[in-house]
């Protein structure tokens, strides 16, 4: 193939409601590269997997040469790179920082003693509703619940929650452009609303100094274990990454969740009578259908070979992990969804060093979701399948799943 048909299936939109058929036929030839020096594609599993652990694979912001890296460019528009960008020691050292006030060994329970505050969250949304049989579960619900959940962890005083999802919703439109609009501006107003989120958390960082409480930004600013404190920029990164890359995949994960439940509705009925099955279901789910469907973010900084092919150094390598998820020489059966599944050692949530940081918590956001949305709604049915599909190649999921039911069960 030659880069531009490659690139364009991979990122055309026609391909985004339903793009295993693509990767079912990328995965034939497992090194792609592109005639004119474009980026090696990689489809099977278990080149994935082995790339992902390998140290001469950069994750770093200067090293990267991939064009078309959205994520990377929205990212870094006003702030130093994450350390989602960044390669050892750096990386090491910022994410064991972040890592002390999110979960083990130094706080064990911080996910798990949210699970009360999140099932009321679930519970508010859902009593939002009100007195109807249709709903938007992208725009009611799946949106404004991950980017809450980021608020409390935080520690955004209440009353300031609705100017951060405003913010919140202009970033993330800035990640998946509408076709028509003036790039221009909308790179001006999403590195506006950038700008203001920064300056809000640079004050709220300051008062945490002077009046911490238990929130995750209050110990980010005043935890002084081995590595030393956090710079206020590398807070601010590092909040921002929260922001943008946990909640812009937890949307996805339910939303994606919830699509796959109505098109499997012995599955839904299922949860609907055993919440236990939740686990299984959202495990399964991300291997099925990954909220993150490929890293474009990789480059070479030495000579790899992979399948007798010699990648060389500097090039840019797209790892495409729902291909991956999807390869029958790893799962048995890979094209069913299927939630009984005993072997799931997917690639949801990456690999390696730079496997998602905040899992633990997706997971749980997603379980508690899902659950209550099957228990709830009485009869739910699609409007439309498929949904309309966000522009975003990467984090691949429907910017709306309109659908109706019979009613409410009681909470």
């Amino acid at each position: 193939m030659t880069q531009a048909p490659l690139l364009r299936q991979i990122t055309d939109y026609a391909n985004r409601a339903d793009p295993y058929p693509l990767y079912a036929e990328l995965r034939k030839t497992p090194v792609l590269q592109e005639e004119d020096g474009g980026p090696f594609v990689i489809s099977t599993y278990w080149d994935i997997q082995s790339l992902l652990h390998d140290p001469r694979i950069s994750s770093d912001a200067s090293n990267l040469t991939a064009q078309g890296d959205e994520l990377t460019e929205q990212e870094e528009a006003a702030l130093p790179p994450s350390f989602l960008r960044l390669d050892p020691p750096d990386h090491d050292r910022l994410r064991r920082m972040t890592n002390r006030p999110f979960g083990p060994p130094h706080s064990p329970r911080r996910v798990y003693d949210m699970r009360g505050e999140l099932a009321g969250i679930v519970s508010g949304l859902i009593a939002g509703f009100g007195d109807t049989d249709r709903i938007d579960v992208v725009d009611q619900f799946s949106y404004p619940f991950p980017v809450t959940v980021i608020c409390r962890l935080l520690g955004v005083p209440r009353e300031d929650e609705a100017r951060f999802h405003s913010w919140a919703d202009t970033i993330a439109a800035g990640l998946d452009p509408v076709p028509g609009d003036d790039p221009t501006e909308r790179n001006r107003v999403t590195h506006e609303a950038r700008m203001q989120l920064g300056m809000y958390l640079a004050g709220l960082v300051d008062e945490r100094r002077k009046t911490p409480g238990d929130d995750m930004l209050s110990e980010l600013v005043t935890s002084h274990g081995p590595d030393g404190p956090m710079t206020t920029m590398e807070v601010l990164s590092t909040a921002a990454l929260l922001l943008i890359a946990g909640h812009e995949t937890t949307v996805n994960l339910i939303t994606n969740g919830m699509l796959t439940l109505l098109r499997h509705p012995e599955v839904l009925q299922r949860l609907r009578d055993d919440p236990r099955l939740a686990v299984n279901i959202v495990e399964e789910l991300l291997r099925y259908e990954p909220p993150v469907q490929l890293v474009p973010q990789r480059t070479c900084i030495a000579d790899i070979e992979v399948r007798g092919v010699t990648i060389p150094k500097g090039s840019s390598i797209w790892l495409v992990l729902a291909a991956g998820n999807r390869d029958p020489a790893r799962f048995k059966d890979p094209e069913r969804f299927d939630p009984d599944r005993q072997d799931i050692q997917h690639l949801g949530f990456g690999s390696g060093i730079h496997s998602c940081f905040g899992a633990p918590l997706a997971r749980l956001e997603a379980q508690l979701a899902l659950t209550e949305l099957a228990r709830r709604l009485d009869n739910p049915r699609l409007v439309e399948d498929p949904p309309p599909y966000r522009q975003n190649a990467v984090l691949r999921g429907p910017r709306h799943l309109n659908i109706t039911f019979d009613g409410l069960r009681p909470q």
